[in-house]
């Protein structure tokens, strides 16, 4: 029967698969096989030759092409315009030409339009279908001596090697270091580009990605002769991001110490919040420390934002703890600040009472919301400088916590612990420079009389590692900490060491996409071969580590990640992996659910527009509606 418009066609599957002639490789398994050529090239030797030319010309100036010289396009036919990406050309049994949309699986009479400016050339076509991590440029070399190139009966160009009387589909000019020597020939110079469009990284040394007719993209290892639809530049920490360190001894202290956290009785069922999300510092302030006694805080949060809808199963209160942290940890408040070294760890601002009168119940407040924070189970967008996880235990602070905060500071004392310093003229005093006035404080009672010597060196060195930390901020973490223990009892903390009190507070910052591949669920007729699913992942591996975190931040309300990874994200009801379902269509922005940690990805019709929605989504979003 004749197609129709809404029939769907079944994704067209191949007699055979992809020949394995010289450096070829069967396409990997999935959901719909590669169409193929019907026959492989041949490789024998007395075939090669190349043919004596014929005069095809008659009297009217016309000349007679063989049909298997003639480039084929996108849908099959030759001569005909390449398709857009996902469609294929077919014949029915009355000789007339339809198309299949692969991605909607439906046919249609019309030839779709391709745009302008994705017209191609049929050797551009071959240089966008295939991609090695060493591929040629734009203007190709020239092949090596001996060496031809002829196109077979389906239009895929392969090589004759004349020298050895042999064929291959591999171009010989990937499979040379810059160093061979070929004559006049210039080196291969590899080139970083994807089919896809993104200027990601160069593909493994042996590896060739390709797109198959259906638009999926799998990757060849030459090396191993295998393939495999999976971007083996996952595996790559430079781009996917490092490894979660899994930690089998924190696992087991956090598992004892949620064992010892039991919600108090006779307490409410939950503690509610209504914020203005233009006014969340002040309002979420008032509401915390009004609080008739702080066990209230550990009934279950129930967070809302006026004007929208959404309903807390957990998302709204991760998304609270976010933009809190965002606020009490801005500088331009003046109560931390950034630490000598950069611009994202911070240290408690020694002048935080010139800012703000009230600023030790600030601070309080602020210890509040970190045990709330690691009560239920949440995490701060924050890092701290080394010496305040310290504070918070009680621990001692040494020469090397200075090295990670100050470390030219941490030169000028480690060069005096090791050399005399008398000929410096030091002493047991600072000078501190206060809003451009130059103040001077003692170490120690009468310290601006006792000279540094080798004998007291140590000594100094112990009291400016104290100032520095300690002596300046003592009444802001002092009040943080009695404000944090109001909730977390401190002998509970003392189980954990510095590094994991940091892991506990405020998770991963780096987000490895690996882990969160491995970790992750599909719904709906989505699974990890699927082509829109393939697209994400890839969109993914091409973001940096700041879009990363937003992304993650957009599905689950935190842009951190707990201590071993993805397998331990957490939702409404306990732990829930990260989610990918299918819903809307193409139309549609994807939009997510926080509290169970889901995203509703439509399909779209290509990558570049399933990138650019999503881009869109994760930067343009705020508010709830629903519930999350």
């Amino acid at each position: 029967p004749v197609p129709t418009g809404s029939a769907p066609v079944p994704v067209p599957t191949g007699s055979a698969p992809v020949p394995v002639s010289t450096g070829s490789t069967p396409v990997p398994t999935g959901s719909a096989p590669v169409p193929t050529c019907s026959a492989p090239v041949p490789v024998d030797p007395s075939s090669v030759a190349p043919a004596p030319p014929v005069d095809r010309s008659d009297s009217d100036g016309w000349e007679l092409i063989d049909e298997d010289s003639v480039p084929r396009g996108a849908g099959g036919l030759p001569g005909s315009p390449s398709l857009p990406p996902g469609w294929e050309e077919r014949t029915d049994a009355n000789g007339r030409s339809f198309f299949v949309d692969h991605v909607n699986r439906q046919t249609q009479w019309n030839r779709p339009s391709v745009p302008a400016a994705e017209t191609a050339t049929p050797g551009e076509v071959y240089r966008h279908r295939r991609h090695i991590s060493q591929s040629a440029p734009e203007d190709e070399d020239p092949l090596p001596p001996g060496f031809d190139m002829a196109v077979a009966p389906n239009g895929r160009f392969y090589y004759i090697d004349h020298n050895t009387r042999s064929t291959q589909w591999c171009d010989p000019r990937l499979n040379r270091s810059p160093s061979t020597d070929f004559g006049d020939v210039p080196a291969f110079r590899p080139r970083n580009s994807s089919v896809l469009g993104d200027d990601i990284a160069a593909l493994p040394s042996g590896w060739e990605e390709r797109i198959t007719n259906d638009g999926r993209t799998f990757y060849i290892d030459h090396s191993n002769r295998t393939t495999q639809w999976d971007d083996p530049r996952l595996g790559m920490t430079s781009i996917a991001g490092p490894a979660v360190p899994y930690s089998r001894d924190y696992k087991r202290k956090y598992e004892y110490f949620r064992s010892k956290l039991r919600k108090p009785a006779h307490i409410p069922s939950r503690f509610e919040m209504s914020l203005n999300r233009s006014a969340v510092l002040s309002e979420s302030f008032r509401a915390i420390m009004d609080v008739p006694k702080p066990d209230n805080l550990k009934a279950r949060l129930w967070i809302g934002f006026i004007g929208e809808t959404g309903l807390d199963y957990g998302g709204v209160a991760r998304e609270w703890f976010y933009l809190i942290s965002r606020e009490i940890f801005n500088p331009y408040y003046g109560l931390f600040e950034y630490s000598a070294l950069d611009n994202y760890t911070l240290q408690i601002n020694p002048n935080s009472g010139l800012c703000n009168e009230d600023h030790l119940a600030y601070f309080k407040f602020i210890g509040r919301v970190a045990g709330m924070a690691v009560y239920h189970g949440k995490l701060l967008d924050a890092f701290f400088i080394r010496p305040f996880y310290k504070m918070m235990l009680g621990k001692p602070i040494t020469l090397t916590d200075m090295e990670s905060v100050d470390p030219e500071y941490y030169s000028s004392l480690k060069w005096i612990l090791h050399n005399d310093p008398e000929d410096l003229d030091l002493r047991f005093s600072i000078d501190e420079d206060l809003f451009g006035a130059t103040q001077t404080q003692e170490l120690k009672p009468g310290g601006d009389q006792i000279k540094v010597t080798d004998d007291n060196k140590k000594e100094y060195i112990g009291l400016v590692i104290k100032w520095r930390f300690v002596s300046r901020v003592y009444e802001q973490m002092k009040s943080f900490l009695q404000g944090f223990c109001e909730l977390i009892p401190h002998n509970l903390m003392n189980i954990f060491d510095e590094n994991e009190v940091e892991l506990l507070l405020c998770g991963i910052q780096d987000v490895d996409v690996n882990d969160w591949r491995k970790n992750t669920l599909y719904r709906g007729d989505y699974h990890m071969n699927h082509q829109t699913i393939q697209w994400f992942w890839h969109g993914v591996l091409s973001f940096d580590q700041e879009t990363r975190s937003r992304l993650l931040q957009f599905v689950t309300g935190t842009s951190r990640v707990p201590m071993n990874g993805f397998s331990e994200l957490y939702g409404s009801n306990g732990p829930q992996k990260f989610t990918i379902e299918k819903w809307g269509t193409s139309a549609d922005l994807p939009r997510a659910h926080t509290c169970f940690n889901r995203l509703d990805l439509p399909v779209y019709p290509n990558y570049q527009q399933l990138k650019n929605k999503l881009l869109i989504a994760i930067e343009n979003t705020q508010g709830f509606d629903g519930v999350d």
